[in-house]
């Protein structure tokens, strides 16, 4: 397994597609950290970043500060 060390936000959402398919996660450690299959890792990664996308929609472009 993979440990993966996590805001407990992401976590909620990695325990959420585990609930949903019974075959990402190994061990539930604490609320930051939790043990998953290595080879769901990309997986993870892919179905995080389509969440995120989902949720994160910015009105303007960031601009660097001066």
């Amino acid at each position: 397994g993979v440990l993966i060390e996590c805001e407990p936000a992401i976590k909620s959402i990695i325990m959420h597609l585990d609930s949903q398919t019974k075959d990402i996660i190994i061990e539930d450690i604490d609320d930051t950290r939790l043990v998953v299959k290595e080879n769901m890792v990309e997986i993870i990664k892919a179905k995080l970043e389509e969440r995120l996308k989902e949720t994160y929609r910015p009105e303007e472009p960031l601009a660097d500060s001066d």
